[in-house]
């Protein structure tokens, strides 16, 4: 297995299955109340639309069903920590489909509510141990939908971005897989114990190579909130800028995370 040394964190999968599906339940909503004039605007996402953001967000689900579909592998091969650096190998093949989508689909909020029960009904004849094939290696279900999660939180973002006014919520739970995952990704990323990286309430890890603390303060910390940290971990907001804008507190000469991150795009 590629990330045996790798300490993942355990999710609790009834809770995860509840955060995904609860996220998606506020985008659908709140995309049944878009017009045309708004699926039409741009978004931070290169050259897609708010309309084709939409129809990625349903890929995320979708791919859950397609991994199903296929052979079960016959053993584990990787981890939770080995899905954030896979997620650029399939760039193309995902704005591809994001687009199919979106043109086959002229009624965004009919087919999310569609995605949605084929999702649920999939997860219903399948337990969570059940392994997948997935880009990342083969994982567990249970472990795929913490990356659902993370894909939901970060695309809700986008999409709150993209529509004026247009405030889709965050469960919470959905918000917290999002914000541990990323903050253990960097700390696979860059192993060591010189930083303290605090994203309250959520998660704490330790990173970066050179003097190790044991007790008091560290002399290097970061903090900051949990959807800072997503677009930071994602390359949606700069370090630069958030440290400017306030966003991020961060003292100490380790504690610039400039040269690691996006941790994923």
């Amino acid at each position: 297995m590629s990330s045996a040394k790798k300490r993942t964190r355990s999710y609790d999968p009834g809770k995860t299955r509840t955060a995904v599906l609860t996220q998606f339940g506020h985008v659908r909503q709140a995309v049944g109340t878009l017009s045309p004039e708004q699926l039409a605007l741009p978004t931070r996402l290169d050259a897609w639309t708010v309309r084709d953001l939409v129809a990625h967000i349903g890929a995320a689900l979708l791919a859950v069903g397609r991994f199903l579909d296929q052979p079960e592998p016959a053993r584990q091969d990787a981890t939770l920590l080995d899905w954030p650096s896979a997620t650029s190998a399939n760039a193309d093949a995902i704005e591809n489909l994001a687009r199919q989508l979106a043109e086959r689909n002229p009624d965004p909020a009919a087919h999310l509510a569609e995605v949605e029960r084929d999702f649920t009904a999939r997860l219903d004849a399948h337990p969570g141990g059940r392994l997948l094939a997935t880009h990342a290696g083969a994982l567990p279900l249970g472990d795929y939908l913490v990356t659902r999660a993370v894909e939901l939180v970060v695309h809700t973002d986008d999409l709150n971005a993209a529509v004026p006014g247009l405030e889709v919520p965050y469960d919470r739970q959905a918000l917290a897989a999002a914000a541990r995952l990323l903050a253990d990704a960097l700390a696979v990323r860059a192993p060591g114990g010189a930083t303290e990286v605090r994203v309250p309430p959520y998660a704490v890890v330790q990173c970066v190579e050179g003097p190790r603390h044991t007790r008091g303060t560290p002399p290097n910390v970061v903090e900051t909130d949990p959807l800072t940290w997503v677009r930071l971990a994602t390359g949606r907001l700069s370090w630069k800028d958030a440290v400017a804008g306030a966003k991020v507190s961060a003292s100490g000469e380790r504690a610039d995370l400039t040269e690691l991150l996006p941790l994923m795009a």
